[in-house]
């Protein structure tokens, strides 16, 4: 815009002379001017120094400069000061203002009125907390410069119509503001499509989504589908694919082939426990790509410490892969309750080793002394593996139940709960709630 800095209007040999004059101070201190030629420059050198010493007062080098030279066609007055005000009122902290200047340095020929302020008005509509504008902001200031009509409002609709809840559209934004620049039809869409042909019902991705909204960042075809190929490679079922990303999502983006080669090297040398065996603990429990090595190897040497063969160790581990994520002194004290109160043989920790993964306050203790009280003898998955509802149950009973597995996925989009109906993606919010905790619950 011009400025009233210029001056009396000059005549076109004034002006020409006046670009060659601000052009020579421009490469007096290193900064290329080719790009500024087309455009109208103030008529004096003070004016294009106030602009550049403004601008380093910001934070921005010669260098910052040349990656876009025509921020020095705004005017300090006109467009910068006004410009870096709202962002400050909005929430960018003054002393960051040069580094959002340098990342997204259009911003600075933005009206305040026309383009910036309908932008955070709409951040507003979706739920985004006013305290989290300028965070949303400055991880992608790009999306001041975006049509609220355009790939913004498209990527909110359609996470809608997949069942993302329109109240989790603000924190899913705020955690990961690039979706709403992601264009559904060759982004999020196909993503989408493929996470359900591998099994998974639309209900829980959209749980997943809600919660850890960067997955929709994950290149479909440089990263996920090999990650997917990846875990087959390795003796992952197919149909157990569903459960492994539900409840590992990040599992899809993780430099997977390298992760799983060392862990099942380790496994096999550690742990003697052989690739199909691996397959099953990565199955039940995909987080162990990720756990460190030697924490792995605290719970399993305490487990061989206690006298149990080795062979027996990696039969629990394989059965119960949670139990290498355990804090070794919790670990302790529920063993010597098993061994001093309970009097039972190792051989029941064998069958099973779930028993470290329950609260020994909360839940073994109460229940044994229950069962003590009542001279009933029972296995630890019929004193454990329940509700305290089906617990009480079971002692008002007058017989000991066969056990029942957990849930499992079923290919096609349902989860099928044991003695119960399939559980379709039709079935109303809290139950879905449920049904998600129990598919990534440890």
């Amino acid at each position: 815009m011009p400025s009233v800095t210029w001056g009396v209007i000059q005549g076109r040999k004034e002006r020409l002379v006046s670009r060659v004059i601000i052009c020579d101070y421009l490469k007096t201190l290193g900064i290329i001017s080719d790009e500024l030629e087309q455009l109208e420059l103030p008529s004096t050198v003070d004016v294009m120094r106030e602009r550049v010493e403004f601008l380093q007062k910001l934070g921005l080098t010669i260098d910052d400069i040349n990656q876009y030279p025509l921020m020095l066609a705004c005017s300090v007055r006109k467009n910068i000061i006004p410009v870096l005000g709202y962002l400050e009122k909005i929430g960018i902290p003054r002393s960051k203002l040069g580094e959002f200047v340098n990342n997204y340095p259009q911003v600075l020929h933005a009206s305040v009125v026309v383009e910036l302020a309908p932008v955070v008005k709409f951040l507003r509509g979706l739920d985004v907390e006013k305290q989290d504008i300028g965070y949303v902001l400055g991880k992608y200031p790009e999306l001041l410069g975006f049509k609220l009509e355009g790939t913004m409002s498209t990527s909110v609709a359609y996470l809608v119509s997949i069942g993302v809840r329109p109240r989790d559209i603000g924190p899913m934004v705020t955690q990961y503001p690039y979706l709403l620049g992601m264009r559904v039809g060759t982004m999020i869409k196909p993503l989408v499509d493929y996470l359900l042909s591998l099994g998974l019902p639309k209900t829980i991705l959209a749980r997943m989504l809600e919660k850890r909204a960067y997955i929709l960042g994950y290149d479909l075809e440089e990263t996920v589908k090999p990650n997917v190929e990846c875990l087959l490679s390795f003796g992952i079922r197919r149909e157990a694919l569903a459960s492994v990303i539900a409840q590992y999502p990040q599992i899809l983006g993780l430099p997977l082939k390298a992760k799983l080669s060392s862990q099942q090297y380790f496994f096999n040398l550690k742990l003697k426990i052989d690739p199909q065996g691996f397959a099953l603990v990565i199955e039940k429990m995909p987080q162990i790509v990720s756990l460190h090595q030697h924490v792995i190897m605290k719970p399993v040497e305490f487990l061989l410490a206690r006298a149990l063969p080795s062979e027996d160790v990696a039969k629990m581990v394989v059965k119960c892969p949670q139990l290498v994520a355990l804090r070794v002194e919790l670990m302790k004290n529920s063993y010597y309750f098993f061994k001093s109160e309970m009097g039972r043989p190792l051989k029941e920790l064998v069958e099973f080793p779930e028993y470290f993964t329950y609260s020994l306050e909360s839940r073994i203790k109460p229940r044994y002394q229950r069962l003590k009280s009542k001279g009933i003898r029972c296995s630890l998955n019929w004193l454990l593996n329940c509700s305290d509802q089906r617990f009480e149950e079971r002692l008002q009973g007058d017989y000991i139940e066969t056990e029942s597995i957990g849930p499992t996925f079923c290919m096609g989009g349902k989860l099928e709960l044991p003695g119960n109906e399939i559980v379709s993606d039709e079935e109303d919010e809290s139950e879905d709630e449920v049904l998600f905790r129990r598919t990534v619950s440890l």
